[in-house]
Formats: structure tokens, C-alpha cells, sequence
């Protein structure tokens, strides 16, 4: 039987999936096309298990070289000859699948074995060409885990003699070079920059400014995700609704492929424990499997950390956007949101910058509120002495939530001042809600409605969603308006009561939590 799977390259026989078919289909016609490409994204996108089966359908076509760069040892970088003999032996353990001619093996041996002549890069290429011009197949050359390469200079060299052949190939198309050469990794190599000289900082052209945009979503569809769905349907037959929680493992992960597939092994071989399989593969399935994923210390969310940490001003920016509903617009030239970017942490959405899924957000909100947890918050403190009194039959008490945040925020803070800011409302609930759910439930802010005059905040416990919108009290009319948007949102929801907290800076308010009536839906409005 099939299982899901989180580590190394998927595999169709053994793994339940989402089919590639469609995707390789849009690389294939680059390389038809005879482009030269870099296909980059971010650790455990699904590089790997593309490359893998892009390269199985090219072997119907093209003679197709396939390394991988960790295969080569950093030492193996250090010098033009090293590398050189490196890549020679990588060839050579490749002979067979990528059908190389003897003669073409035997010119490779001789590099290896040299000992008084020094192997040069040119010397490699020289063979590559003959290669490339006695073939019966046109040849397709790919190189994964490129990353490992970047900061050696005999890469780039290698790199600008791809882009001569290739250059060459162009004005002249007698002359042979490959057919299409593509590099995998996280970087993008298309934007590196040759040195003129050894130790000098000034820099030339990319020697891979020859390579064609690379267009192609790699994100997981939502139909991709429910055709996954149904084919392990198909075997365990749990009754599952694989549209809706396609739907809903899509607006988890925005299609982040390792996210996807953790969430499904998550409910397959840990949340089905404690449940049915049935009852698993539900909305509270998901959520059970995203509070697993947001409390685990994976490599993926190591790296996010390690590259925010690096970037300090642009964590600075997004804690601003989360906490606070600030825009950043997206700038192609500002070398952070780049970075940023390539790391997978976020995207470009309208031309403003975003985190790149829910999961992401909710784990920096996590981040964000910890970093104050740790200066012995004392709405934290309070919400967690206090979070016995808020459960009755597995539910919310919301409005006595509410009620007791107003008490704890009146006694702490005293009266709102005007240099308040919606980010410390905000921040300050979250801080109080975040141990009462913690362990039981998830929240996350849904970003459609997240600016600096209004959020929403979205708990699932225990399968029972609450939405409360927190916004700063701004006159009648907006507030009418306020319950007008929370309304259709809980119609979107299928809910019949929701829940608004304001902070009012007039000195008449009436503090406390009211019940109010709103077409058929239940509002509980708190005012701070």
C-alpha cells in the first residue's frame, strides 16, 4: 500500500502524490524550445521529485544527463583541475543511463588518471561537444542541489562555457552544444555575477544571463491535491469529502508541496490514532494535523528562521504587516524581498508582500508573541491562570473570554491612549487567547481583512470555528458597517454568532460585552 511522503524524492508507485504530468508537460516545451533554464524554489518545494519525473519523460526523446551537485565534495570546488576530475567521474557513473559512448568514457578516464597534465575546463567541454555531435539523441543536461556550487569561482567559469557553447550553438547551428541545459536549486543562479578578477568586488554579466524565465507554478493545485485525495480514497475508502478538504489543505498551504503532503501523512499515521480514520479525514482532521505541523521543530521551519534571522529589517517589516496590518509593497530590486522570496517565506500578491501561507503567518505570530511571552507578558500570564473557567462541553466561551480580557486590559493598561495602535489591541489579545487554545485548538488572522483599521481573527477548537473581529472604534456608521462585513463573513462560514472587540477612545463608552442582533446572526460586541 502507498504511503504519504515527506523526505527525498516522491516516487508514484510507492507514494501517493499529486500528478506531475501537466507540469512537466509546460518544462518539456522549454527544452523543445531548446532553452537553457533555472528552476528555483524554495527547500522542499518539490524540485526534486519534478526533476525526477521531468527526466523519465525526456528519456522518450533526448540522451539525458541528470547530476547532482551534493554529489561533488566541497574540496572538489576549489580548483579548476579538481572539479574538472569531479565531473569527469560523475559522467562516467552515468554512462549507462545517460547512454555515453565508449570513446567518449575512455577520453573522460584519461582526465581522471592524468597526472602531469592539468585537466582544464575547456578540455572537458571539448569532449561534451563531440559528444553532443556524434549522438543519434539530442542531449538534455540537468544538474540539481546547484546551491552547492555557488560561492566557487570554477563554477562560474563553468557556467560561462555553457553560455559560449550555447552562444556559439545560436549564431551557428552547425555547431552542437546541448539541447537544453537546466539547473535546480534554491538560488537563482541566473542573477550571479562572474568576478573580472580574483579578490576584486566589482562584477561582470551573469554568466547564465542567457537563461529563459521559468514561469511555472510549482504550487499545488487544489484540484491537483483533490485527484491526490481520491486515489488514497480509493484505498482506504473513509467517506472523505476530497473537494472540500482539498479546499481547505490549499488555503492552509497556498499548495507548498511539503506542507501538503505533511498535513495528509499527519492525518494518515498520527491524527487517525485518537480518532477513526473516518473522523480523521475531516475539517478537524486538518486542523489536528496543522497544530502537529505548528508545534514541530522541522528542517523547513528551522530554515525560515535561520533566513528571517538574517534579514533582520525585512522581520522587522513583516512583524509590522502581521502585528500591525501594515502594506509593504513588493520591490524586485530590494535585495531582502528578493532574498525572501527565493527562501519561499514570501510572495507577491498584487504587487504587496505577503507571508506565503497560512501556516508561515501562523507560525511568526507564534514567533512574534513568543519573543513577549518572554518578558513575562502579562496578558499571557493572566490568560493562562485563567483559561480553565473557558471551556464548558469542548466549547468557547467567547464573550466570557472577552469579558475577561476588557477586566485585564482596564486594570493593566487603564484608559486608551491616543498613541495607541491597533497592533497593541491586537497583539495584547492574541497574547491572552494564544494559552487558553494552546494545545487543543489553532487561530490564525485571515489576510483578506487584516489592515490598520480592522482584523480577523479565526480559532478552530475542537472543530467549532470562532470569528472575532478587532478593529479600533471609529464612529457609528463604521462600526454599522463592521457588523454588516462580520455578518457576511459568517455567512462564508456557515455561523450563526460571531464576536467584535473595539477599542474606544471616548470617554463616555459604555465598556463591557453586549449581545446584539444582526438579521439572523448573533453578535457578542466588547468594547475596551
Amino acid at each position: 500500500m502507498k504511503s504519504f511522503n515527506t523526505t527525498a524524492v516522491c516516487i508514484p508507485s510507492k507514494h501517493y502524490m499529486v500528478d506531475l504530468s501537466d507540469r512537466v508537460k509546460e518544462i518539456k516545451k522549454l527544452v523543445d524550445d531548446g532553452k537553457y533554464f533555472t528552476i528555483n524554489r524554495a527547500r522542499q518545494y518539490g524540485k526534486t521529485t519534478t526533476i525526477d519525473a521531468l527526466e523519465s519523460k525526456l528519456q522518450e526523446y533526448y540522451s539525458v544527463l541528470s547530476l547532482d551537485f551534493q554529489k561533488i565534495s566541497d574540496a572538489s570546488f576549489k580548483t579548476e583541475e579538481k572539479f574538472v576530475k569531479a565531473f569527469c567521474r560523475q559522467l562516467i557513473k552515468k554512462r549507462k543511463k545517460a547512454d555515453i559512448p565508449d570513446e567518449i568514457i575512455e577520453d573522460l578516464q584519461e582526465i581522471i588518471i592524468r597526472k602531469e597534465q592539468l585537466a582544464a575546463l575547456d578540455e572537458l567541454f571539448d569532449i561534451l561537444t563531440n559528444w553532443c555531435e556524434t549522438s543519434e539523441k539530442r542531449i538534455v543536461m540537468i544538474i540539481d542541489e546547484v546551491d552547492t556550487a555557488t560561492n566557487n569561482q570554477v563554477f562560474l567559469d563553468f557556467l560561462a562555457q555553457l553560455r559560449a557553447d550555447y552562444l556559439e550553438q545560436k549564431k551557428d547551428p552547425t555547431e552542437k552544444s546541448f539541447q537544453s541545459v537546466i539547473l535546480a536549486g534554491v538560488t537563482d543562479v541566473k542573477h550571479l555575477r562572474s568576478k573580472i578578477q580574483s579578490g576584486e568586488d566589482s562584477k561582470e554579466n551573469s554568466p547564465w544571463n542567457i537563461a529563459a524565465d521559468f514561469t511555472i507554478d510549482m504550487s499545488l493545485s487544489k484540484d491537483g491535491i483533490k485527484g491526490m485525495l481520491a486515489e488514497y480514497e480509493a484505498d482506504y475508502h473513509t467517506g472523505m469529502d476530497t473537494e472540500a478538504l482539498a479546499k481547505s489543505i490549499r488555503e492552509y498551504t497556498n499548495g507548498y508541496p511539503f506542507l501538503v503532503s505533511r498535513i495528509c501523512q499527519l492525518i494518515d499515521e498520527e491524527v487517525s490514532k485518537a480518532m477513526s480514520l473516518s473522523e480523521a479525514w475531516t475539517e478537524r482532521g486538518i486542523d489536528e494535523a496543522v497544530k502537529l505541523i505548528l508545534a514541530e521543530n522541522n528542517t523547513l521551519f528551522q530554515s525560515l528562521t535561520k533566513n528571517l534571522n538574517n534579514y533582520l529589517e525585512l522581520k522587522a517589516a513583516i512583524r509590522s504587516i502581521l502585528m500591525e496590518g501594515t502594506k509593504l509593497t513588493w520591490n524586485p530590486d530590494q535585495k531582502d524581498i528578493v532574498q525572501m522570496q527565493m527562501y519561499g517565506l514570501i510572495r507577491n500578491d498584487h504587487n504587496t508582500v505577503r507571508v506565503a501561507n497560512r501556516i508561515f503567518e501562523t507560525r511568526l505570530y507564534n514567533l512574534f508573541l513568543s519573543d513577549e511571552e518572554l518578558k513575562n507578558n502579562v496578558f499571557s500570564r493572566e490568560g493562562e491562570l485563567a483559561k480553565n473557567q473557558f471551556v464548558s462541553d469542548g466549547k468557547l466561551n467567547m464573550r466570557l473570554i472577552m469579558e475577561r480580557f476588557i477586566e485585564t486590559y482596564t486594570q493593566v493598561c487603564g484608559p486608551l491612549k491616543e498613541r495607541f495602535k491597533e497592533k497593541d489591541g491586537r497583539e495584547q489579545f492574541l497574547l491572552y487567547l494564544k494559552p487558553i487554545i494552546n494545545g487543543t485548538g489553532n487561530y490564525y488572522i485571515e489576510a483578506q481583512t487584516r489592515d490598520q483599521t480592522r482584523t480577523d481573527v479565526i480559532v478552530d477548537y475542537l472543530g467549532q470555528q470562532y470569528i472575532i473581529e478587532l478593529k479600533i472604534w471609529r464612529g457609528e456608521r463604521y462600526h454599522t458597517e463592521g457588523e454588516k462585513q462580520i455578518s457576511e463573513y459568517l455567512d462564508y462560514w456557515n455561523l450563526d454568532t460571531g464576536y467584535m472587540l473595539s477599542f474606544n477612545f471616548n470617554k463616555k463608552k459604555e465598556q463591557g460585552v453586549k449581545r446584539v442582533q444582526i438579521g439572523d446572526k448573533v453578535l457578542f460586541e466588547g468594547t475596551v
